[in-house]
């Protein structure tokens, strides 16, 4: 009878090791969970929430990424804007991407009249010292452009600091019909 115990504790460690491996090898290589810090991607993201991001996508223009801070050890969320090749220009709060007009419906817009404009006018040139954006390297803007540290603050961003693109957002379990 102890045989047995024997074999069935071994059977669980074997199961409980395998299990954490396989967790290593997903949260290194292919997903990472991440709590969202901050203002920058108000009203997409808020402080707090919980996010899910895949290590494995390939990254769009206006994907929605975590990346490795340049000017500080911490990771930030942010909207690419620019891809390598990409001339980038904002001009009377309109986005213009390689020349053409792009409209921004997931930017915080401010009901103040006289804070209506939310991003100033630059270009690449003027920010960067390039007109484009380099090979391997992105522009990133946040959500809310009044209160996001972003590519206009501390240039592109490398490829290589790329975490992974935003895929998933959990949303807190509420309870039903409990009392307060």
């Amino acid at each position: 009878m102890q045989a047995c115990t024997k074999k069935e504790v071994y059977s669980w460690i074997k199961s409980i090791a395998f299990a954490v491996v396989i967790v290593f090898i997903c949260r290194e290589f292919i997903f990472a969970p991440v709590v969202v810090k901050g203002e920058s991607m108000e009203p997409t993201f808020e402080s707090n929430n919980r996010i899910v991001v895949s290590k494995t996508s390939s990254i769009e223009r206006f994907d929605m990424i975590v990346f490795k801070a340049p000017d500080k050890d911490e990771q930030y969320i942010k909207r690419v804007i620019g891809l390598p090749g990409d001339s980038v220009e904002m001009k009377d709060d309109v986005l213009y991407i390689n020349g053409e007009p792009y409209e921004e419906p997931y930017v915080k817009r401010n009901n103040n009249i006289e804070l209506s404009k939310v991003t100033g006018d630059f270009t690449l040139k003027e920010l960067t010292g390039s007109k484009k954006v380099p090979n391997s390297y992105f522009f990133v803007m946040g959500d809310n452009r009044l209160k996001s540290k972003d590519s206009r603050d501390f240039g592109f961003i490398s490829t290589d600091s790329v975490i992974g693109e935003v895929k998933f957002r959990f949303y807190p379990l509420q309870k039903i019909g409990m009392p307060k």
